[in-house]
């Protein structure tokens, strides 16, 4: 399975769990925007923003050498940030499941 946090671990398997968290990521490439030390390890094909009453929601379709995913991203007014990422072939998923969520509304 695809993982998305594996160019940051520096390698091309998944990161084991208790692994190095700050090894650096496996593309040298500089992220955009320059020389702020910050490294580029995917591309974003596709970006939606929600702005819901508390909160704003980032959704974004990115790829990176080990294929495409979702980065889901919660801001809150206190401006704490929370991301999730998932691969793109569990998409539908998501979908049944907030598809099955909404019925019971």
């Amino acid at each position: 399975m695809f993982d998305p946090m594996s160019d940051l671990a520096g390698g091309d398997a998944p990161a084991e769990e208790g692994g190095d968290a700050g090894a650096a990521p496996a593309s040298t490439a500089p992220a955009a925007g320059g020389g702020n030390g910050n490294r580029k390890f995917a591309d974003e094909l596709h970006s939606v923003t929600i702005h819901a009453a508390q909160r704003t929601f980032y959704i974004d379709l990115k790829e990176s050498g080990n294929g495409k995913f979702f980065k889901v991203s919660e801001k809150s007014r206190g401006g704490q940030k929370t991301t999730i990422m998932f691969d793109s072939e569990d998409l539908d998923k998501f979908i049944e499941a907030f598809t099955e969520m909404k019925g019971h509304l």
